[in-house]
């Protein structure tokens, strides 16, 4: 097909009908032809655009509830024949078809139905597209004689194409195009076959091959640092709750750095269901608490280290109202809050500070979502896990010290237990009253954690409690807390300094419990 050979034909069958009547004009304006199925063919029609069915194109109805359309030789042959080929074009002829030049379909919404609440598995197989990427992969292939468009947001470059070649396109868009539809056709095959992998198989089950379907959300203004570039990457198909569904209310673009420590302040938030906040510092609680209200669990969360909160990320588990906002707002700085909502008033005032960058994430509520995964990229490939979704129940606790907590310190153990797991290891955290007091993480050795955590707590260890995310090698960072006035502590065991770490303990005259179950976070 020359360069600037007009399009005479074009078949369009979208399931997203943006943008499809301002295409059929320039369809029309240039001459060309429309060939559609179904919905498509209904919204052009009742607009007054000329459209042929594929019935009439191939004639052959359409069948079984509409599985089977385009999936038949004039349709696929007018596609692939190749223009410059003889033998190609009479057998074109003898199939008694025309050429399709253009082709401009979008999938049926596979990924958006996985993700949506209760979708059934019928649902979700009958939107497994099969004449869609069908269509798509044979246009794309032929994209030195076709023209194939998959997304709306590419009709604009298609019609000044089509304006500036007089109804033609140029090479160099048709190869794009090409790619485009490559890389899409990989990515919902991927997001098929993740959801057979997922269905029905066990929490724990991992697949034995991993295809991560990621599209490009947005660009960023740099990364980590200012000669770093980097951009945003959304899983279409993703059910639990994510940032990337948080409407952003007021403030700055967010950058890199944002987006990591606001994914650790959700993962926090979701554990909770009463009125719970947190402060975060690249990615480790800098303060945490409940309260009986969210205005009393902020500020408890902020009195944990108000030097650390200064520009940090607030995170809180409900709806902002005009008390909470009040006491944010008096915080000095802060880069950014996240919450389920904001009462109007609370909005008001908190926009007041435009630099801080707002968001709000109805999905908070829902708290955990069951069979959630977990990734890291490392170089030349990924570690997949579960998620750290663990609850522990207190009945699994296994007392190893001559005194057994009271009922207030194992409340305040419960919490700290809760809390620990999303400090960076090696983690210790001190309470008291259910709110955090001293926050010790990311040492290279346990018992300087331990002192750090002392350090930050000050007075307020006497008569706080401790958790550790891992056991206790030796005596040395227990002795540090009971030292400080620390009553109560809790940690998985099963060191082979349990006996040392059990006698300092009971020397002190604290409780301890042990949970089996241990907190890394790497």
């Amino acid at each position: 097909m020359p360069d600037n050979e007009k399009i005479k034909r074009a078949l369009v069958s979208v399931s997203d009908k943006t943008g499809l009547l301002e295409l059929a004009a320039a369809l029309v304006k240039h001459g060309i032809e429309i060939i559609s199925t179904g919905g498509t063919m209904r919204k052009l029609r009742d607009a007054g655009v000329h459209v042929i069915s594929v019935t009439a194109f191939t004639g052959s109805p359409e069948v079984m509830d509409g599985r089977v359309k385009t999936l038949h030789p004039k349709i696929h042959g007018g596609i692939l024949y190749r223009r410059s080929s003889e033998a190609d074009v009479d057998d074109l002829a003898k199939l008694e078809s025309k050429g399709i030049d253009l082709v401009v379909v979008n999938l049926y919404p596979f990924r958006e139905t996985v993700a949506r609440a209760g979708a059934t598995e019928e649902e979700i197989i009958e939107n497994i597209d099969i004449g869609g990427p069908s269509m798509l992969r044979a246009a794309a292939k032929n994209f030195t004689d076709v023209t194939v468009v998959v997304d709306p947001s590419d009709y604009g470059e298609l019609i000044a194409e089509l304006d500036a070649g007089d109804g033609a396109t140029t090479p160099a868009f048709r190869r794009r195009c090409a790619a485009r539809v490559f890389a899409l056709s990989a990515s919902y095959e991927a997001a098929i076959a993740a959801w057979f992998q997922s269905a029905g198989a066990a929490p724990e089950e991992l697949p034995e091959q991993l295809s991560l379907n990621l599209h490009r959300h947005s660009g960023l203004r740099y990364g980590e640092n200012p000669h770093q570039k980097a951009a945003l990457y959304s899983d279409p198909g993703y059910r639990f709750p994510t940032l990337l569904k948080a409407e952003v209310l007021s403030g700055k673009e967010l950058s890199y750095n944002n987006y990591g420590d606001l994914d650790a302040c959700l993962d926090l938030l979701l554990d909770f269901k009463e009125p719970f906040a947190c402060i975060l510092k690249h990615a480790n609680p800098c303060g945490a608490a409940t309260g009986k209200t969210l205005a009393e669990a902020y500020q408890r969360a902020h009195d944990s280290d108000p030097l650390s909160a200064f520009g940090g990320i607030v995170g809180l588990n409900q709806v902002v109202d005009t008390a909470a906002a009040e006491i944010v707002h008096g915080t000095h700085f802060l880069e950014c809050i996240l919450a389920p909502g904001f009462t109007a008033d609370a909005i008001k005032l908190l926009k007041k500070k435009s630099t801080r960058r707002i968001l709000a994430l109805p999905q908070i509520t829902q708290g955990r979502g069951a069979g959630e995964r977990v990734f890291r990229f490392i170089r030349g490939g990924a570690l997949m896990q579960t998620a750290d979704d663990h609850v522990l129940n207190p009945a699994d606790l296994k007392v190893v010290t001559k005194r057994a907590p009271t009922d207030k310190e194992l409340a305040d153990l419960l919490f700290a237990w809760r809390i620990v797991k999303h400090v960076k290891s090696n983690a210790i955290v001190l309470v008291k009253d259910s709110a955090t007091v001293g926050i010790g993480m990311g040492q290279t050795s346990r018992v300087d954690s331990s002192f750090l955590a002392v350090k930050r707590a000050g007075d307020r260890a006497a008569g706080a409690v401790m958790a550790s995310d891992a056991f206790f090698p030796m005596a040395d960072g227990l002795e540090v807390a009971v030292n400080a006035g620390v009553t109560a502590v809790i940690q998985p065991g099963g060191s082979k300094g349990d006996p040392e770490v059990i006698a300092a303990a009971d020397k002190a005259g604290a409780a301890m419990v042990f949970t089996g179950v241990r907190h890394f976070k790497h």
